[in-house]
């Protein structure tokens, strides 16, 4: 499912931050902007909404549509790897390819096949600036924001991630930062998902979304594409390493992981010169 236009122009920005090797660039043309100051009120907003029944019930509302859209957007979706997660027995991170704004749902969609019911989303605090139907779902269902906001970032945030971490919750935090539409390949990884794993000694969950195109049309640009789902090994933190040594030691794990299974599932090695077959399902001329 395509969500939001000028597609070409994202294309075009991303090339541009691969020739200029900025593989954490923005690319969306159309994603809300905020002010510094609308970006803190945001965030430093965000902990108390939680603790509301308004927000409580909204959840649960937002949840069940997330849950339909889930469904609908996943009928044809594979999975492999799910014995990868009778490893788990704590709360996890998990870690995936970020390419769609409804990507989510392919992970969300593997644990529910796996009997875990809840999948809480590390999202940019502009998502939650969003209008309708998509910004209710943003800021209702089990999406947590992030943002510059250092107060927030080392107090509130942290602070919800250790709770939810060792309640046995799973945390999808997407290590490559920005979203780069159909994007086949897996970008260098940044650390933060990985210094959380770390600090709270909770495995990272791999996973790598294979995008395989349907010969249908989705628009005149694109076709659809499907996705496979692989579960690769999970990432644990050694007891004996500092947070330090165990993020950046799970981060290149995780890179090495996802850059096999790229290979693995498409057949070539992972080189990053943009190529028109990068972008799955353009019909590009």
């Amino acid at each position: 499912m395509i969500i939001g236009k000028n597609k070409q122009a994202v294309i075009e920005n991303i090339q541009r931050s691969i020739q200029e090797e900025h593989f954490h660039q923005k690319v969306e043309v159309d994603d809300p902007g905020l002010s510094p100051e609308e970006e803190k009120r945001i965030l430093r907003r965000f902990p108390d909404r939680m603790r509301t029944v308004e927000y409580q019930l909204k959840n649960k509302a937002a949840r069940g549509l997330v849950d339909a859209v889930m469904r609908g957007v996943n009928r044809n979706t594979e999975f492999t790897g799910l014995e990868h997660l009778k490893q788990i027995h704590t709360g996890a991170v998990i870690t995936s390819n970020h390419f769609n704004p409804l990507d989510n749902t392919a992970v969300r969609a593997v644990l529910k096949k796996a009997g875990k019911k809840r999948l809480y989303i590390v999202s940019q605090a502009g998502n939650f600036a969003m209008k309708g139907v998509i910004g209710f779902v943003m800021n209702y269902a089990d999406t947590i924001p992030l943002g510059n906001d250092r107060e927030y970032m080392t107090g509130a945030f942290t602070d919800i991630m250790k709770k939810l971490l060792r309640r046995g919750q799973y945390v999808l935090i997407y290590p490559e930062q920005e979203m780069w539409f159909n994007y086949r390949k897996p970008r260098p990884l940044k650390r933060g998902a990985y210094y959380y794993a770390a600090r709270f000694q909770v495995p990272v969950i791999s996973c790598f979304v294979e995008m395989v195109e349907v010969q249908e049309k989705e628009n005149e640009d694109f076709n659809k594409v499907r996705y496979v789902v692989h579960i690769l090994e999970p990432i644990f933190p050694e007891p004996q390493k500092s947070v330090r040594e165990n993020s950046v030691n799970m981060m290149g794990k995780d890179y090495e992981q996802k850059k096999q299974a790229y290979e693995k599932y498409y057949g070539r090695k992972l080189q990053y010169n943009f190529e028109p077959g990068d972008i799955a399902g353009w019909r590009y001329k």
